[in-house]
């Protein structure tokens, strides 16, 4: 049964790859074109579930990366014709790698929330310097004309201005987005990364030096963010400053909060969740003047599912199941507790029965803790990594 489970979970990212391949069928550009916004979001959301739920670094700071991404792609692009795809792509994702290495050399010298507190500051510092300055055209944005094109030799193997193939480009970007970071979770460095969200302190007398994993691990989400600022640069032609906006950092926050923080499909599935409520109620045709008031409906709906399901939409089937096995052993406790027939043969009484319950306490005492060196020994044998310690 349980291998069936596994094998079931790996076939459904394939399953969702293939639908939404074939999603473009449909013709209704509507819908395609909110499937292309879910999908960059959800690599947005994605490059914010390493930090999160893989390092435990929650970060309010995360669009900076995000925004850059985007204004590379605008800003590097001529006005005349289609620039060059791999060098714009590279200096997007440059652009937000170097801006991650510097400030998270600083903010990663603090926990908590003065963390939390650093990166917003960060992100606020690159938002009002679009925002206040003509870098990127101010408060007004840049137009972005053309989409870029790869070309090999004069050969062009895609046309990114053809909808059909951008949305197939973008879907490739995500499949490799989860790939890649479902690969760098089995891997030793996530490894050391889960050891170092539960148990940073211990990791560090393990003989493991955290910096330079949280320092990569932060870096790598800058980069697939600016990965999704990137492409939404393409999508709609059009960057503002309300791209580095911190509104921006947390929205991509509660959609990995309401997914589920420790996997990666939870990220996806927030993101959906999450775009989908916003587009229902403005929906005018549905609430028709009270859409207008859409934050309000939406707020009350996320305050409701994260109460109810406190470990995410992606955590649902396991909480269902935990339920199930909750009831049946409740309804199955009268039945046992009536067959049980308490009796002093039964129960053990008496001084024989003392003796050996004393005699069986104290050899199991002396298997499971010898002079207490077996605890330490498990306690040393659990925090191993594979990889071994990086001083």
């Amino acid at each position: 049964m349980g291998q069936r489970m596994n094998y079931a979970r790996r076939l459904i990212p394939i399953a969702v790859l293939l639908a939404l391949a074939a999603f473009p069928l449909s013709g209704n550009d509507y819908y395609i074109g909110l499937a292309i916004k879910i999908m960059i979001y959800a690599i947005f959301a994605l490059s914010l579930q390493l930090l999160v739920g893989g390092a435990g670094l929650i970060s309010l700071g995360h669009a900076a990366f995000f925004g850059i991404g985007a204004y590379a792609a605008a800003l590097l692009s001529p006005e005349s014709e289609a620039g060059g795809l791999l060098w714009l792509l590279a200096a997007a994702l440059g652009s937000a790698a170097i801006y991650a290495l510097i400030t998270g050399a600083l903010a990663l010298r603090t926990r908590g929330v003065y963390f939390i507190m650093v990166t917003l500051a960060f992100s606020q510092m690159a938002y009002y310097v679009f925002h206040d300055t003509d870098i990127g055209g101010g408060s007004d944005g840049i137009y972005l004309y053309f989409r870029p094109q790869m070309s090999l030799a004069g050969w062009m193997p895609f046309d990114l201005e053809n909808p059909g193939v951008y949305y197939l480009f973008v879907l490739v970007c995500l499949a490799l987005t989860w790939g890649f970071l479902a690969m760098l979770g089995r891997s030793p460095f996530g490894a050391a990364l889960t050891g170092i969200r539960l148990n940073e302190q211990r990791m560090r007398a393990a003989g493991y030096s955290t910096f330079p994993y949280k320092l990569t691990a932060y870096v790598i989400g800058a980069t697939l963010a600016g990965l999704a600022g990137f492409l939404y640069a393409l999508k709609d032609g059009f960057v503002t400053p309300e791209l580095l906006t911190w509104e921006q950092s947390g929205l991509v926050l509660l959609m990995v909060i309401l997914g589920g923080m420790h996997r990666l499909g939870g990220a996806v599935l927030g993101t959906v969740t999450l775009i989908l409520l916003q587009e229902l109620f403005q929906s005018q045709a549905l609430f028709g003047d009270y859409a207008k008031h859409w934050h309000l409906p939406l707020g009350l709906t996320i305050i409701a599912l994260v109460a109810l399901l406190p470990n995410g939409l992606a955590g649902l089937p396991a909480q269902w199941r935990e339920r199930r096995e909750t009831r049946r052993g409740t309804s199955a406790a009268p039945h046992s507790s009536a067959s049980t027939v308490p009796s002093s043969a039964s129960a053990g009484t008496g001084p024989r029965a003392d003796a050996s319950r004393s005699r069986t306490a104290s050899s199991s005492f002396a298997i499971a803790s010898p002079t207490g060196t077996s605890n330490n020994a498990a306690a040393a044998q659990s925090l191993s990594i594979p990889g071994g310690p990086h001083a």
